[in-house]
């Protein structure tokens, strides 16, 4: 059996490499999912764990949102579209899977 020439197997070791890592995503809990979509997109203004203060100081802690949101109804409002509450936020809108990750990960950091 002669070996796969240079160029054919750097080809399929990129590819198996990524299918391993898009398995391992697609391995994660919602929580863990919720957690890192948060981090991407919020964490910049919002203190988004169970313990420290928001980078912005007008922005709350997310352990905090279920005092003034109904967070079973959040992943809906984040598939709809979350309209900034100050200028310096940005709109955002979720996917169902998403919305439904950044949901069931606030409910579990909630004070």
């Amino acid at each position: 059996m002669r070996p796969l020439p240079k160029p054919l197997l750097t080809i399929a070791i990129v590819g198996l490499a990524l299918t391993l890592l898009a398995s391992a995503g697609f391995a994660q809990g919602p929580s863990e999912r919720g957690r890192a979509l948060l981090n991407g997109n919020c964490a910049r203004c919002h203190a988004i764990g169970k313990t420290g203060k928001s980078p912005h100081e007008a922005a709350p802690a997310f352990r905090k949102l279920g005092r003034s949101f109904d967070l079973d109804h959040f992943a809906r409002d984040l598939q709809r579209g979350l309209t900034p509450g100050h200028p310096d936020m940005p709109a955002f809108k979720f996917d169902k899977e998403d919305a439904r990750a950044a949901a069931a990960y606030l409910r579990d950091i909630q004070e």
